[in-house]
């Protein structure tokens, strides 16, 4: 990963995305090269010279100070997560302690499994670094995968969504949750900066996936802790679910993902009867069995 690339591409979006009058800035008379703000203004605005903040921009982080990118970040309109990237990446090409750190989260812990089992009908699952699956229940593994007999690589949301040819029949706003995925993959990179694995799932759906790069280079930071996902599943029908991830005590880097329907609705029936196929020895989504392996290693411990 050419964290220098990324971080100039993570700059020259945010100009792009600005207009110079709206910052106070006199319209440049001349034919504007590129859109939005150009470096010039920038380093006006931030109060330091066009040199300081080209070798930014260049990823030549050594002597950039956090109050120079709280000034850059302020001319920006930078919000809390993306100012939060920004010193993430900057970090990470200094390479200073604890930037870019190996994601290596610890076992699920075994109250949450039971925490997991005792949702009943409501889907959910816990995922690390990367948007691995490391557990999940049985109605989540029927709504979405079999992960445990699925191979590592694959019990990925990340890879089940771009990769897995079933997902676009799943998800009736796939768009939208491929960019809240292509979001949270953004973010994991500058907290992690040094995770090979993170990088070569990155490459993998680079390559594979047109649509993965399409919305990779948008260049979008936020946080997407929640939202309402639309699902046409092949057993359960159509669902309207609100999704919630929710952080784990003692457990940073691991969040528990859940998927409820509102109570005494056609969603909430259609979770009941999934949650009663799920008990089955045979039961599994019709995209999940289609998509799994049988001779594949049981799902992360």
């Amino acid at each position: 990963m050419d964290f220098r690339a990324e971080l100039a591409s993570f700059l020259k979006s945010r100009r792009a995305r600005l207009r110079p009058e709206d910052l106070g800035v006199r319209p440049f008379s001349g034919r504007r090269r590129v859109p939005g703000l150009r470096r010039e203004e920038l380093a006006e605005l931030a109060g330091v010279s066009v040199d300081y903040y080209t070798r930014l921009e260049q990823g030549r982080t050594q002597n950039v100070s956090d109050g120079v990118l709280d000034a850059v970040a302020r001319v920006l309109r930078l919000d809390e997560a993306e100012r939060a990237h920004l010193g993430n990446l900057v970090r990470a090409l200094r390479g200073a302690a604890g930037s870019g750190r190996t994601a290596r989260p610890e076992p699920v812990r075994e109250g949450v499994r039971v925490l997991l089992r005792a949702l009943g009908d409501v889907p959910a699952y816990v995922v690390g670094p990367r948007l691995d699956v490391l557990a999940a229940n049985p109605p989540a593994r029927a709504l979405f995968a079999d992960f445990d007999a699925l191979p590592a690589a694959r019990r990925n949301v990340a890879w089940q969504l771009f990769l897995d040819p079933g997902a676009r029949e799943l998800y009736a706003d796939w768009e939208e949750a491929a960019r809240d995925t292509v979001v949270a993959l953004r973010l994991d990179l500058g907290r992690y900066a040094c995770d090979d694995r993170l990088c070569t799932l990155l490459g993998e759906l680079s390559v594979r996936s047109e649509d993965f790069r399409r919305l990779w280079a948008e260049h979008q930071v936020r946080e997407s802790s929640h939202g309402t996902w639309r699902l046409r599943h092949p057993m359960a029908g159509e669902l309207v679910l609100h999704r919630e991830t929710l952080l784990l005590p003692d457990a940073p880097e691991q969040t528990l993902v859940t998927f409820a329907a509102e109570p005494d609705s056609a969603s909430a029936d259609a979770l009941v009867l999934l949650s009663i196929a799920s008990a089955r020895p045979s039961a599994a989504s019709g995209r999940a069995q289609s998509s799994a392996s049988r001779d594949s290693a049981s799902m992360i411990r």
